[in-house]
């Protein structure tokens, strides 16, 4: 599969031929594929938004949804764009003079966000809710120009299990980033195909391949967020047992509402007993 120079995308030429790196390739390509077939991303002939930060995670999905495209695996038109949103000491010119050299269509828009962002956040907050919201609404008016009718984000796995935890610590609700959703103006669909790839793959995978990596600087500068807290318990959680992120991770796939407490998503005061039924007390307590 990743032989010849000739027969891969220009965005994964200069592969490192190791063995270890080949696997690490093959792992994200197969998530990939299971994230946009098992949650029906594939509109045959549609045009996706595919949103790229300069960072590890969006080079990522970038480099692999061509890799799909470039086989024949994924009938879409794809469109890499970059919102720069006029942070100080952006280097404005590493991402467009990247794409244009790996011959990726691309869309390169510049609103000062930040300006807004740091006028309207009081002092000692973070930046990122408001930041994520003027970003999202700038990327799907792209998107609606562009005729995409989906936006496509880098987020993975742990962003994932990260968003949970955040919901359920400070929002006490469950809840997390969907892989697909619709937006509420209901024109464009919003998908995350790496919602099965572990950060650590990302990281290895953009590393390897020397992608000109950018660091978000506006919110990784401020100490103490929430999620930096989550990550850090999780990151703990994993060195004492390995592997339980994705455990956690398959959890999210496995919900059964009527165990847990949500009348909303079950009907427990409809609940009712078998007619004939006799019920032992003493197994009761083993009901669940």
């Amino acid at each position: 599969m990743f032989d010849t120079a000739d027969d891969i995308h220009p965005l994964l030429h200069g592969a490192p031929a190791t063995t270890e790196f080949k696997k690490l390739r093959k792992r994200i390509v197969r998530d990939t594929r299971e994230a946009i077939e098992q949650y029906g991303m594939v509109e045959r002939g549609a045009k996706w938004l595919v949103c790229l930060s300069g960072g590890k995670d969006s080079y990522t999905l970038l480099a692999v949804l061509h890799e799909l495209q470039w086989r024949g695996l994924l009938p879409v038109e794809l469109l890499a764009c970059n919102l720069d949103q006029g942070q100080p000491g952006f280097p404005a010119t590493v991402l467009p003079e990247f794409l244009e050299r790996m011959g990726v269509p691309h869309r390169i828009e510049y609103q000062d966000t930040y300006s807004i962002v740091v006028d309207k956040v009081p002092q000692g907050r973070t930046y990122c809710a408001l930041c994520s919201r003027l970003r999202r609404g700038n990327l799907y008016r792209i998107a609606r120009e562009e005729g995409c009718s989906a936006v496509v984000l880098g987020h993975h796995r742990d962003d994932i299990l990260e968003t949970f935890f955040m919901n359920l610590f400070h929002g006490s609700r469950l809840a997390t980033m969907p892989p697909k959703l619709v937006n509420e103006d209901g024109d464009l669909f919003v998908y995350r195909p790496l919602a099965h790839v572990a950060e650590a793959d990302c990281e290895r995978f953009a590393r390897a391949m020397d992608y000109p990596i950018i660091p978000c600087d506006l919110c990784g500068s401020q100490d103490g967020l929430q999620r930096q807290q989550v990550k850090a318990l999780l990151d703990q959680w994993e060195a004492n047992h390995p592997g339980r992120r994705q455990k956690m991770f398959r959890a999210l796939m496995n919900a059964r509402p009527s165990h847990l407490l949500d009348p909303a998503l079950f009907d427990f005061a409809g609940l009712s007993r078998s007619v004939g039924i006799e019920e032992n007390p003493t197994q009761l307590s083993t009901d669940c």
